[in-house]
């Protein structure tokens, strides 16, 4: 048997005999997400509002508004975060593209030419070497043995990674989609109370005509008629706070899909009412909510990159080999390309440095980085059950108030019908009427700022719920 085949059996049973070392990437038991109460359906979901149905991939669809499904195509497309997320999926990418290209052999090839003369003590002559031209080609390949798994382990390091940037551009749509959403609702809730409150103001200056004819046909007072002025000038004050409201909602959705607050019209956000949803909002359960949103994906993906780089440490204690072969012509410039100046070469190259507490050190803070990103990772699955949670809590609260905010409003509304009438015909006094009609314009405001809640309670919820990544 030949050296060669002898150095090639020999490897081949070494590679045999080894395995990857480090630990191999399993979620652990005690995990967050494997406790039974994070799959269960959620405690707060017992209310008409909400079912247990899944939630749809475009849930912003559900509004059934042709306008709002094309911004946020629009902010999909064009979005500035969205595209730095894309940006940096693109270079996890190339990075894990990198890494696997070192698990196959590499190739050199050098070639050189120069005027040069060489010492003769350096052959034990005792006379001057003659300058000459020489000339060197040569091409060498090698490849690294894989013996203890370092670069399998650094492959799945760089692929975990990938994964993770893959899960953070999908949080970056997530995001975009129910700032889109949520813009688009802020401008439509200011519009409608822009509305309630262009009403109220109407009314109140009708109040106004009435308190001076009276006072022109003497049956009323100066102090009605200043009352009744007062009113309307502080109903008149709600209005800019409303039109300025507007136009931030107008220059966030500017930003949001990508455009200067020039180049969107104010009636990409003149609506007079929030969107509503036409069935009861679709929620699902804790273990939907946990295979869905990208943020839980991204911190499993880079726990698993961390468990990954615990072998890439653990590898640098142990030897590497590397088995190359090289071909060239070295020699006078007109002799290369000759048997004369013909040189080979063929065997491994086994290096080692010797494991210090330097490199031991590596491999404890390797193992404490995966330790945090176990820690990250139950903290980031607890926090999603929590924002979840909560927004159904403050949902379903927030619709019981609602109701009770209309049923005021629409007693008030009657309360100060009969007093207009009862004091245009003189059978009761105008601060009756005044009275009345304060209740009922803050009755209309309170009415609006709720329905503008409960719109962004919605947003809040879906965006809880980490839909609208899936294209």
């Amino acid at each position: 048997m030949s050296r060669l085949s002898l150095t090639a059996l020999t490897l081949a049973g070494a590679l045999a005999g080894c395995a990857a070392v480090g630990p191999d990437y399993r979620l652990p038991g005690q995990a967050a997400l494997n406790r039974p109460a994070a799959a269960a359906p959620f405690q707060s979901a017992g209310n008409a509002a909400v079912s247990a149905e899944p939630l749809p991939a475009g849930w912003w669809r559900l509004y059934r508004d042709d306008r709002l499904n094309g911004l946020v195509e629009q902010a999909l497309a064009a979005n500035a975060g969205i595209r730095v997320a894309a940006a940096n999926l693109r270079k996890a990418l190339a990075v894990e593209t990198g890494v696997d290209a070192e698990r196959g052999p590499h190739a050199a090839v050098s070639a050189a030419i120069q005027r040069s003369q060489e010492s003769g003590e350096a052959f034990l002559l005792e006379q001057k070497l003659p300058v000459v031209n020489a000339g060197d080609v040569g091409l060498s390949i090698g490849y690294q043995i894989d013996l203890f798994g370092k670069l399998q382990r650094a492959e799945e390091a760089a692929r975990a990674g990938a994964e993770a940037n893959a899960a953070a551009a999908d949080l970056a749509r997530v995001t975009v989609a129910a700032e889109t959403v949520r813009a688009y609702v802020q401008g439509c809730s200011a519009g409608h109370q822009l509305a309630v409150a262009r009403h109220e103001l109407e009314l109140q200056n009708r109040g106004v005509d009435v308190a001076r004819r009276l006072l022109a046909a003497g049956r009323g007072r100066t102090t009605d008629l200043t009352r009744a002025q007062a009113q309307a000038d502080a109903l008149r004050a709600n209005l800019p706070r409303f039109l300025a409201e507007q136009d931030a909602a107008r220059f966030r959705l500017a930003a949001l899909l990508g455009k200067a607050p020039a180049e969107l019209p104010p009636a990409a956000v003149a609506c007079a009412a929030e969107p509503v949803l036409a069935q009861p909002l679709p929620v699902g359960d804790g273990a939907a909510l946990l295979k869905r949103r990208p943020d839980v994906r991204e911190a499993e993906r880079r726990l698993a990159a961390a468990t990954a780089r615990i072998g890439v440490a653990t590898a640098e204690l142990y030897p590497s080999v590397t088995l190359g072969a090289s071909a060239g012509y070295t020699g006078l410039l007109e002799h290369v390309g000759e048997a004369r100046a013909e040189h080979w070469g063929l065997g491994p190259l086994i290096s080692w440095t010797i494991p210090d507490g330097g490199a031991r050190a590596r491999v404890k803070a390797a193992r404490a980085d995966a330790d945090a990103e176990l820690a990250r990772f139950d903290g980031v699955v607890l926090n999603a059950l929590r924002e979840t949670e909560t927004a159904l809590s403050l949902y379903a609260n927030d619709l019981q108030r609602n109701a009770d905010l209309r049923a005021a409003r629409d007693k008030a509304r009657s309360a100060a019908g009969d007093n207009r009438r009862l004091y245009a015909a003189g059978r009761a006094p105008y601060l009756s009427s005044l009275d009345a009609d304060r209740v009922l314009a803050g009755s209309e405001a309170a009415l609006a700022a709720s329905d503008a809640q409960l719109a962004q309670d919605r947003v809040n919820l879906f965006l809880a719920l980490g839909g609208g990544w899936e294209r």
